[in-house]
């Protein structure tokens, strides 16, 4: 009826590409980088007369470094020398958190990427189970414990000192080459632990994400004050439920004016999938002071985000280690022969 709701006429609006696509090309990124590093750290410890540039951006592998050195910058002003990549990416992930909904998660993350691909051929499979609201809220719980005993050991346990210890001890200055090792010579429980969970996420959507991630709980608690969430609009609502079919997290997005949750991603997969133009959006603002938003404006502004945050870590020194290449290599070479 022409008084009816306006339905999407392009298919192709039910695909959310941009988001597909920015996660493809950090994915690639990241890849590209542990690559580099791999040859680097071939070359610090002589299996390769190649000189190779160390990547700076290895150190968005190492949360619990950061979330180390950003308490004590808010304790001492003094911004972490060893790994102020990590700290910076760490920075800018809360950033977004804050601002943009956990679009770090949704857009960014490789891991996130991944799950998405396994949910995708779980779909596909005829794997994919849809849990209940009470078993998918027991699910997301685990990551807030693991988060909450982290916060515990970091912000309560250690103090200035004993953090100091830590920053700049050897363990810190080869966390990278460790973490390194973790991929490139797993133990058997390693390979046993991602088998689960592989196998898990294509009969559960994002197994690590909902459930065990800290680093999504942190940003989900920050979320909660972002000015950006999906809205829906009840008069134009036909209850489909291709909203909430669509939610990698599995939010009931059918039956709530406003997405605030933490499990939110801020990935739009909802809006691209509703088939009413005007009865899902993203909206920025608070209370009855809302502004409606593109469905690819979160993609862009945490594009833009990202690469203002770059340059100003890179113009500012906040980028590359200020540990000399020499005393780089002996480090690592002290590590790889133990």
């Amino acid at each position: 009826p022409a008084t009816g709701p306006t339905m999407k006429k392009n298919a192709l609006l039910a695909n959310n590409r941009p988001r597909r696509i920015i996660q493809l090309l950090f994915c690639l990124a990241v890849l590209y980088t542990g690559w580099q590093f791999f040859t680097y750290i071939q070359w610090a410890t002589g299996a390769s007369t190649t000189p190779v540039t160390r990547p700076a951006s290895v150190e968005a592998f190492l949360p619990i470094s950061a979330f180390l050195a950003a308490k004590r910058l808010l304790l001492t002003g003094q911004y972490d020398t060893i790994h102020p990549a990590g700290l910076t990416i760490f920075l800018f992930a809360v950033g977004t958190g804050l601002l943009l909904r956990r679009s770090f998660c949704g857009y960014m993350c490789p891991l996130g990427y991944a799950t998405g691909l396994l949910h995708r051929l779980g779909m596909r499979l005829r794997l994919t189970v849809r849990l209940n609201a009470p078993v998918s809220l027991l699910l997301s719980l685990p990551k807030y414990f693991l988060l909450a005993g982290f916060a515990k050991l970091i912000l309560w346990d250690m103090d200035l000192a004993s953090m100091e210890a830590f920053l700049q001890s050897p363990y810190n200055f080869v966390a990278d080459a460790k973490m390194l090792r973790y991929f490139t010579d797993p133990s058997v429980a390693t390979l046993v632990g991602l088998a689960v969970f592989t196998a898990g996420s294509l009969v559960i959507p994002g197994l690590w994400c909902r459930g065990f991630c800290p680093y999504g709980a942190l940003l989900g608690i920050f979320s909660w004050l972002s000015p950006i969430a999906v809205a829906r609009d009840a008069d134009t609502c036909i209850g489909c439920g291709a909203c909430s079919k669509a939610c990698p997290s599995r939010i009931d997005v059918q039956k709530k004016l406003r997405v605030t949750t933490p499990e939110c991603y801020g990935c739009a997969e909802c809006v691209s999938a509703c088939p009413v133009d005007t009865c899902l959006s993203l909206s920025a603002g608070y209370g009855a002071k809302t502004q409606r938003l593109p469905v690819w404006s979160l993609a862009l502004l945490t594009v833009a985000a990202f690469a203002l945050c770059y340059f100003i870590a890179v113009s500012t020194g906040h980028w590359e280690s200020a540990l000399p290449p020499g005393m780089h290599q002996r480090m690592y070479q002290m590590f790889l022969a133990l």
